[in-house]
C-alpha cells in the first residue's frame, strides 16, 4: 500500500475502492471508474442522527497478497438463500449506497423501535417461518392469487373510493406489525386522525371562534405514500436495507387488474406499490411519514400566528387574518406540501369567514365545537316526534336507535348541546 493510499484510508475511516466502470453513463456519471466507500460512515444525511453503517459482506474486498501454496477455498460471505433474496426483483436496487446499509441499533433504541437485524428476526417476532414471511413480502408482476380483496364504495361527494382489504392471514400479520412497530413510530401533536385519545373534536377545538378558517385537502393521500417512501423512512429509522424493504413490502401493495395470459388469469399491477386504504397499518404509517410535513406547516403557522391541525388528509389553519395575509399563507402552504411529495386537491380548498358556517371535519366551530343550529333543530324535532309516538303506544325502535347514536356523537362533540336535545326527548 502506498503512502497516499494509507493516508486516504485513515482520513476516510477505512474507505475502499469499488469499480464502477461498467455502470451505465448518464447526466450524473462519475468522472472516474472507481468510487470510495467509507466502511465507518458518518450521518446518512446532513443533520440526521442515523449513521451510514455498512454491511461488510457487501463492500469491496480489500486487496490481499496472493497465496501461492496451500491456498484453501474460502466460505462465501453470503449464504445462497440470503444472496438470492438480496438480489431478487423484490429487493433489487441500483443505489449501491442504499443496498449496503446495515442496522443502526443506536437509532432504533433512541426511537424505541424493535431491534430487527435480519428477516429471521422479523419472522420470529411475527410468529412465522422465513419462508412464510417471504411469501407475503414478494412483489410479483404476475400474481395468481392476490393477497388483497378489492372493492369500491361510493364517496359522499360523488365517485368511488377504492378499498383494498388484506385477506385473513396478511391482515393478522399487519395487525401484529401495527402493535409491535407502526404504533411506536414518532408522530407530531398536530395529527388528530387514527390516534388514541384524539378525534375530530380535538382536531376542531383549536379553531373555535376564529375570524378565518382555511381548509385544504391532500389529493390521493394514501397512494402518495409509496413503497419507496416507506422503505426510505424505515431506513432513516435505523433498519438495514433488507429489513426495511421486507417491512415495506408487507405494508404496501399496488392496484391490480386481472389479465388473461394463455388461458390463465393473472393479476398484474397498474401502478406503484403504496399504502392502501383497508390495511390496518396504513393510517398510522401515513401519519408517521407525514410528520415532517406537520412540523414544517406548524412552523409556518407559528410564523403567521395561526393554529394548524391535520386529520388524515384534511389540513386546517385558522386565525385572525385579512385577505392579503391569507393569500400569502396559502401560497407558502402549497409550496411546502409540494416539496414534501403531496398534492393539494384544489377543488376542496375552502376559506371560511366568521359571517358564515365554519366547520372542521364536520364539526361547527363558529362559537363552540359541536353541531350547527340547523342540525340540532332536526335532532330536537326527531326527539319530540319519537317521544310523541312512544306516549301514543306506537314506538319506533329503529328510529330511536338511530337517534341514540346521533346523540352519543353529539355528546362526544359537545355534552351541553346533547343534554339540551335530550331534554326534548323525555324519559325512555
Amino acid at each position: 500500500m502506498s503512502l497516499f493510499d494509507w493516508i486516504r484510508q485513515r482520513l476516510l475511516g477505512g474507505a475502499r475502492r469499488r469499480d464502477v466502470s461498467r455502470l451505465e453513463s448518464g447526466d450524473d456519471a462519475l468522472d472516474s471508474v472507481t468510487e470510495l466507500v467509507a466502511v465507518r460512515g458518518g450521518p446518512l444525511k446532513p443533520g440526521h442522527r442515523r449513521l451510514a453503517l455498512r454491511d461488510p459482506r457487501l463492500l469491496p474486498k480489500p486487496p490481499r497478497a496472493p497465496v501461492r501454496l496451500g491456498k484453501r477455498k474460502k466460505n462465501p460471505f453470503l449464504a445462497t438463500a440470503e444472496a438470492s433474496r438480496l438480489f431478487s426483483e423484490s429487493l433489487l436496487t441500483r443505489n449501491r449506497g442504499l443496498r449496503d446499509l446495515a442496522t443502526d441499533e443506536a437509532q432504533l433504541t433512541r426511537l424505541g423501535l424493535p431491534l430487527w437485524r435480519t428477516e429471521s428476526e422479523i419472522a420470529t417476532a411475527l410468529g412465522l417461518t422465513v419462508g412464510q414471511l417471504r411469501h407475503f413480502s414478494i412483489h410479483r408482476e404476475r400474481e395468481r392469487t392476490p393477497h388483497y380483496v378489492t372493492f369500491a364504495i361510493p364517496k359522499r361527494g360523488g365517485g368511488e373510493r377504492l378499498i383494498m382489504a388484506p385477506k385473513r392471514r396478511l391482515k393478522a400479520i399487519q395487525r401484529t406489525l401495527l402493535a409491535q412497530l407502526v404504533d411506536k413510530l414518532p408522530v407530531t401533536e398536530h395529527a388528530h386522525g387514527f390516534r388514541r385519545g384524539r378525534s375530530i373534536r380535538t382536531g376542531a377545538e383549536p379553531h373555535v371562534g376564529r375570524r378565518v378558517v382555511m381548509h385544504l385537502d391532500l389529493k390521493d393521500f394514501f397512494p402518495s405514500v409509496t413503497f419507496a417512501r416507506v422503505r426510505g423512512y424505515l431506513v432513516a429509522c435505523g433498519y438495514g436495507y433488507p429489513v426495511a424493504t421486507t417491512l415495506a413490502l408487507l405494508m404496501t401493495e399496488a392496484a391490480r387488474q386481472p389479465v388473461s395470459i394463455e388461458g390463465e388469469i393473472f393479476h398484474v399491477p397498474t401502478g406503484l406499490r403504496h399504502c392502501v386504504q383497508g390495511a390496518p397499518t396504513s393510517p398510522a404509517l401515513c401519519n408517521a411519514i407525514a410528520a415532517k410535513l406537520d412540523r414544517r406547516l406548524a412552523g409556518l403557522a407559528r410564523k403567521f400566528g395561526v393554529a394548524y391541525t391535520r386529520y388524515a388528509d384534511d389540513l386546517t389553519f385558522s386565525g385572525d387574518l385579512d385577505a392579503k395575509i391569507t393569500g400569502r399563507l396559502l401560497h407558502h402552504v402549497g409550496a411546502i406540501i409540494q416539496a414534501e411529495g403531496f398534492t393539494i386537491n384544489s377543488a376542496k380548498t375552502r376559506i371560511l369567514h366568521r359571517g358564515r358556517r365554519q366547520s372542521v371535519t364536520g364539526v361547527t366551530v363558529n362559537k363552540d365545537a359541536g353541531l350547527s343550529r340547523t342540525e340540532r333543530r332536526v335532532l330536537r324535532a326527531t326527539a319530540h316526534r319519537l317521544t310523541t309516538l312512544r306516549r301514543e303506544g306506537a314506538p319506533d325502535a329503529a328510529a330511536e336507535r338511530v337517534l341514540a347514536g346521533q346523540l352519543a356523537y353529539l355528546a362526544m362533540l359537545n355534552p351541553a348541546q346533547a343534554a339540551a336535545v335530550r331534554n326534548r326527548q323525555g324519559p325512555v
